[in-house]
């Protein structure tokens, strides 16, 4: 058995724990990252990263049926899915070997296997058999062993015909119907991408619309296009069942009236919500704190054990993988002993990858009129957008939320091209502190898709002159 000792242990390399094991190690702390599968996690293995390589080929194949539009005559399109599925997979691979490479640079060391935090000084690191190979002493413990799919009684999750996420990724065959169940980020975008290669996709939803967390303008505009595309959606639709029967699925369904109706199809997909990694890594024995099934952190990411310290999806909504990568930062920094004010919670963007794609920050417009501010809001639509049109996507808008009384930017919406990486401009500009006026008064290149931020800005203030 082999003994190792460290300022810092991580558990978990997902993109909280390599960041905040690669930060401590930069801050001169001896570091220990210990992972059971892969480095990257979920999101570099199994999420962000291979679902986006996915939606790409997605978009190439939306392309081929509007090729013409662009003067192209394209016959007799072959669709190689196995080749589609390996590409997304080969990509993870290369990033997962990226992170090694940068454990190796930074000098952090990385022990394979299962933690079990014995002490806040000390984790046993357990085999695929449950014996312990490893022990660690240290002083500090960084707790980022992420989150899984969850689970509902009545959905009969086999991996097989009933599926989660994971399955999604690694079909064998296009499935002629597919029922997802959950129109959040997840579902979305695998209902953009099913539905790209010919899948008859039923989109089920609990609240009155889809991606509900958004801003509502934006959620029917997306509703809007996925009308187009032929995607189902029904919601204000509960889930009652899923189970396999023979070779198809049968969700049952409960309807805003009350009424039920059983639908079928090949697959059904469970993206209804998930559930944070929190049993057999000794958290129980040591009394650390949870709460609705999430580890509670105060603002430096520590929780009510003094050295331990848990950040990412473990540790709460919202579950995102650049959350988690700042809580790695600010927890290894509050460690080092350096200042830190923690993670802003209230300028996360959150990026939705389907077609057209969704980007926000900050808030809606209806928790901003809820929270009792007097509003400008300044609208601009990707069709009164000369770079949009020559791009072939004029689809969407970009919707800007300011305090009529100070000017400050209370939330950014968009919908259209590229608009994900947009974002980043916004939270920029809430960082800081920049008002309706500053950023119209920036000067955008033109011709830019960034442009309509500007002149959404200038639309808050009656002084949009393209629209």
């Amino acid at each position: 058995m082999a003994h190792h000792q460290c300022d810092v242990a991580v558990l978990g390399a997902g993109p909280g724990g390599y960041v905040a094991a690669i930060r401590a190690s930069q801050l001169g702390l001896r570091t220990i990252c210990i992972e059971a599968e892969h480095l990257g996690g979920i999101c570099l293995n199994w999420g962000c990263i291979p679902t986006k390589a996915l939606i790409k080929n997605a978009e190439y194949m939306h392309f081929l049926h509007h090729a013409e539009d662009f003067g192209f005559k394209i016959k007799g399109i072959e669709v190689d899915f196995g080749k589609v599925i390996s590409r997304s997979r080969g990509v993870a691979e290369q990033m997962s070997k990226g992170i090694a490479f940068l454990f190796k640079k930074y000098k952090v060391q990385l022990v394979s296997g299962f933690g079990v935090i014995t002490s806040p000084s000390s984790i046993d690191i357990k085999n695929t058999s449950g014996v312990t190979t490893d022990t660690i002493s240290c002083k500090h413990i960084i707790i980022a062993t992420g989150a899984r799919p969850r689970m509902f009684p009545g959905i009969d999750v086999d991996k097989k015909r009933v599926i989660t996420s994971h399955e999604a990724m690694i079909q064998k065959e296009i499935p002629k119907s597919m029922i997802i169940m959950g129109a959040g980020a997840i579902g979305v975008e695998f209902a953009y991408f099913y539905n790209a290669y010919g899948t008859n996709v039923t989109l089920i939803e609990m609240q009155s619309h889809i991606l509900p967390v958004e801003d509502e303008e934006i959620s029917k505009e997306l509703e809007k296009h996925y009308k187009k595309y032929g995607i189902t959606m029904l919601t204000n639709t509960r889930v009652l069942s899923a189970r396999t029967v023979g070779n198809s699925v049968e969700v049952k369904v409960q309807k805003g009236d009350g009424s039920e109706e059983t639908l079928k199809a090949d697959l059904a997909l469970n993206a209804i919500g998930i559930q944070a990694n929190i049993e057999n890594i000794g958290l129980e024995a040591l009394g650390v704190a949870t709460e609705r099934g999430f580890i509670k952190v105060d603002k430096y990411l520590q929780t009510n054990v003094p050295g331990i310290y848990a950040i990412g999806d473990v540790a709460g909504p919202p579950w995102l993988a650049h959350k988690a990568s700042a809580e790695g930062i600010a927890a290894a920094e509050h460690i080092a002993g350096h200042h830190t004010d923690g993670v802003d919670y209230t300028n996360i963007p959150g990026c939705t990858y389907c077609h057209p794609q969704v980007a926000s920050i900050g808030m809606t417009e209806a928790k901003a009129r809820a929270a009792g501010y007097e509003l400008k809001i300044g609208k601009f639509p990707f069709t009164a957008a000369g770079k949009a049109h020559a791009i072939g996507e004029a689809k969407g808008f970009v919707k800007l939320i300011f305090d009529a009384k100070y000017g400050e930017l209370l939330g950014a919406h968009m919908i259209g091209p590229d608009v994900t990486e947009m974002i980043a401009e916004l939270g920029l500009a809430r960082s800081l502190e920049a008002t309706g006026t500053a950023i119209f008064k920036t000067m955008h290149a033109h011709p830019t898709l960034s442009e309509a931020i500007m002149e959404a800005a200038a639309s808050a203030y009656g002084e949009a002159v393209n629209f």
